[in-house]
């Protein structure tokens, strides 16, 4: 029989049984999948009441709940694509999203209520519904009052499921556009990657707005028929009273840094688990090795992006190796290219990673130009990342041709906190670098020439709260008389990486 199109009815083959627990909150709240369901279906009719139709977007700035992910599973079924938005969004930026991706409803934490009434008249949005971390606000009430039953959209394996916004060094951000088939056949490549069943138990703790907590964890547990449990944010205390039931955790480095320097993770906490997963920055070769001698676990490293989902993985049998992020996954082609020309470099030569497979997104939202020049003729995604592959095929990371920076799994895009400084009194320049920290993997570093001698690091930073999410803030602020430029004019960011690697550690 051939597999439906819409994620969610695939999703729903793999629920073998309706009284099992998918979903367990912190607080010992239990959801079946038979709930998932039910809720959904609830969820589903009240957005067609809404008068949301297949293809429309929704926008969702909302806490980690059991009810943010049966939203998101919602839309699936009722054909829209789902928008999820970063918590830490300040109104600013939430207004670009809105007005650029024109969802018809946008959904925001009830304490945000005025706020996103106002933003939403002035986008344009024609519904604004409220969503709480306990399931209060308005959408849920809606939800209750609908039947429980729901006929899922027919989509194409083409129509969208989801649009993740992802920034970028130049320009406004970009809206990744992502099928139903990119969402399923990842997920399923996944599962089989990682050996996924329904007896697995994942603990997670990794936020649901992006591509890691959202299409990658609580996807995989789902296509699996696994039980997930969910906790609102990283908290150690938390991780360590649940891991003896769980199987598996998927995080980034620095849950694992913490984890590492936690005097209670050992061998007899860490018994019950099978896997443990770290993706979205790379994982420094001592949290690698530290973790392994404590616990006896080797933590398996992937690769992904927002564009593409992912791409690669360390193999769950045989070796993994520190500071590789392993092979393609099934049905995913890497190679290295010459970032200038596009030839094929050979084996061990350091170039631009390019993917191909039914993983990798359909385009930018509305930026047709950008997407043409973000491919290959051949249909190979330049990922904007510099790597290599050995000659064993694992890949390497080696670095970005961007200069993106990673900071605790969350991408800050420099020229955006630029912008924010340049515009600041008393400033009249600014690079935005990211250099290693022992914590976040890199912290973000603010290189700044004053024309006012008496501006401070403070005088920079507060600010900036009030424009920029938090995790995109400058964690230390450096004041130079000028910033190094080539001959070309261009400021040399790689000769600032190198002057205050050490900042961290200082």
């Amino acid at each position: 029989m051939q597999s439906p199109a819409n994620l969610f009815s695939e999703l729903k083959l793999h629920w073998r049984e309706a009284e099992k627990t998918a979903i367990e909150t912190a607080g010992g709240k239990r959801y079946s999948f038979g709930d998932i369901e039910d809720r959904t279906a609830q969820l589903a009719n009240a957005l067609a009441g809404l008068g949301v139709k297949p293809g429309d977007r929704i926008a969702a700035q909302v806490d980690k709940s059991p009810e943010a992910l049966f939203l998101y599973l919602a839309c699936l079924r009722a054909g829209a694509a789902y928008l999820p938005l970063n918590t830490a969004y300040t109104q600013a930026e939430l207004e670009y999203f809105l007005t650029d991706a024109e969802p018809v409803l946008f959904v925001c934490r009830p304490r945000d209520e005025a706020a996103g009434a106002v933003l939403c008249a002035g986008a344009g949005v024609a519904h604004c519904r409220t969503l709480g971390a306990a399931g209060e606000g308005s959408l849920m009430p809606l939800a209750a009052a609908q039947a429980c039953t729901f006929a899922d959209v027919p989509r194409a394996p083409d129509d969208l499921a989801g649009i993740l916004y992802t920034s970028g060094t130049t320009g406004r951000s970009k809206g990744a556009m992502l099928t139903h088939a990119n969402l399923s056949t990842n997920a399923h490549a996944l599962v089989e990657t990682w050996r996924f069943t329904a007896s697995d138990v994942l603990l997670h703790a990794l936020p649901v707005f992006h591509t890691h907590g959202l299409f990658v964890a609580s996807n995989v547990a789902l296509m699996s028929g696994a039980t997930m449990l969910l906790l609102p944010r990283f908290d150690a205390d938390e991780i360590f009273r649940l891991m003896p039931r769980a199987t598996v955790m998927m995080g980034v480095p620095t849950f694992y840094v913490r984890l590492a320097a936690d005097q209670r993770l050992t061998r007899e906490a860490a018994q019950g688990m099978r896997l443990f997963i770290s993706g979205s920055a790379p994982l420094l070769p001592e949290t690698f090795r530290q973790f392994r001698e404590r616990t006896g676990h080797t933590i398996l490293e992937r690769y992904g992006m927002t564009e593409t989902s992912m791409n690669t993985s360390n193999p769950y049998e045989g070796e993994r190796v520190a500071g590789t992020v392993g092979f393609p996954l099934p049905g995913v082609e890497v190679r290295v290219a010459n970032p200038e020309t596009g030839a094929i470099l050979e084996t061990a030569e350091i170039g631009m990673i390019e993917v191909r497979g039914p993983n990798v997104f359909k385009g930018y939202w509305r930026m047709p130009e950008k997407t043409k020049a973000e491919f290959r003729e051949d249909g190979f995604f330049i990922t904007g990342d510099l790597g290599t592959i050995d000659a064993r095929g694992y890949v390497h990371i080696v670095g970005r041709g961007k200069d993106l920076v990673i900071s605790g799994g969350y991408n800050v895009y420099p020229k955006e906190v630029e912008g924010e400084i340049d515009r600041l009194d008393g400033v009249t320049e600014s690079a935005v670098i990211g250099v290693p920290h022992p914590d976040f993997g890199e912290g973000v570093v603010a290189v700044v020439v004053k024309t006012n001698a008496a501006l401070t690091e403070a005088d920079i930073l507060e600010p900036l709260k009030k424009r920029l999410a938090n995790y995109k803030l400058p964690k230390r602020v450096v004041f130079v008389e000028s910033l190094p430029r080539n001959t070309m004019g261009k400021v040399q960011k790689n000769l600032l990486r190198d002057e205050y690697r050490g900042l961290y550690s200082r």
